[in-house]
């Protein structure tokens, strides 16, 4: 065998265990990315973690030996049911909805931080830390009727605080449900009523002294006007009138005859006899 031979033979051997290699390892060299994904590179012998090179969606290469971790960046939600206490340590039964998404060009630090577990490591734990501490501040009243807004505004408040500054969005904080014990959900409710009745009573009052007052006023005024009127009816006046009213019956088509002088010095209209 010549020496072109044994070449032809290397390249041949060559060729083989490359394209050996490349089915053994294509699997672990191209990765793809979906759309709703981001992935981030740990590079096993030259540097560890790129937490800054975010991979984006497509296809994608790495050597065998780095290993790449892909993150679900479009938005999730977690529902927790969570037994808490309130201000006076009475027992609260609570559902509560929480709704976030990693950001995407942070999902390297937050792979050093929590890894892949971030939500069991930090997203639920924050929140049903939030819960307790604000509901703690608060009575069972106030969380179940007059403050339950103010309640789940600082919740949602004080749990995007902490998870923003781990690179975790928060969308929403919803309290779906406040359970009570029966007796004291019962007592708040008679209590709302008895208040809403008190508010209604007094809005009838308040109501009422504001027509009264409207009617005095009126009548005030009407009184003012009369006084005014009748001080303005002089005899002459009235003469007056009763003469331009006469004058006026008298152009009508009815024969009549106006005597002047009457009473009180009035004209008489006589019709026809």
């Amino acid at each position: 065998m010549n020496q072109l031979d044994n070449r032809k033979v290397i390249m041949i051997v060559a060729l083989v265990f490359g394209a050996i290699f490349l089915f053994a390892f294509s699997s672990s060299m191209f990765y793809t990315v979906q759309a709703t994904e981001r992935g981030v590179v740990f590079y096993t012998f030259s540097g560890g973690l790129d937490k800054d090179d975010i991979k984006t969606p497509g296809i994608n290469f790495k050597a065998p030996w780095n290993e790449v971790y892909i993150y679900d960046v479009t938005e999730m939600k977690e529902e927790e049911k969570l037994d808490v206490l309130d201000k006076n340590g009475l027992s609260i039964a609570v559902d509560v909805t929480v709704r976030f998404y990693p950001l995407y060009d942070r999902i390297g630090y937050i792979h050093e931080n929590f890894n892949r577990t971030y939500i069991e490591k930090l997203v639920i734990p924050e929140m049903r830390s939030s819960v307790r501490q604000v509901m703690g501040r608060f009575t069972a009243e106030e969380i179940y009727s007059t403050k339950r807004g103010e309640v789940e505004s600082s919740i949602k408040e004080e749990t995007g605080k902490v998870l923003a500054a781990n690179n975790i969005q928060m969308k929403a904080l919803l309290i779906r449900s406040i359970n009570l014990p029966a007796q004291i959900k019962q007592a708040i409710e008679n209590k709302l009523e008895q208040e809403q009745q008190a508010l209604a009573y007094q809005f009838r009052l308040d109501k009422e002294k504001s027509e009264a007052e409207r009617k005095r006023i009126a009548a005030e005024g009407e009184a003012a006007a009369n006084i005014i009127v009748n001080n303005s009816l002089t005899d002459k006046l009235l003469k007056m009138r009763g003469i331009e009213a006469t004058l006026e019956l008298s152009k009508s088509e009815n024969s009549k005859v106006v005597v002047i002088g009457g009473e009180g010095g009035m004209p008489l209209i006589l019709g026809n006899q």
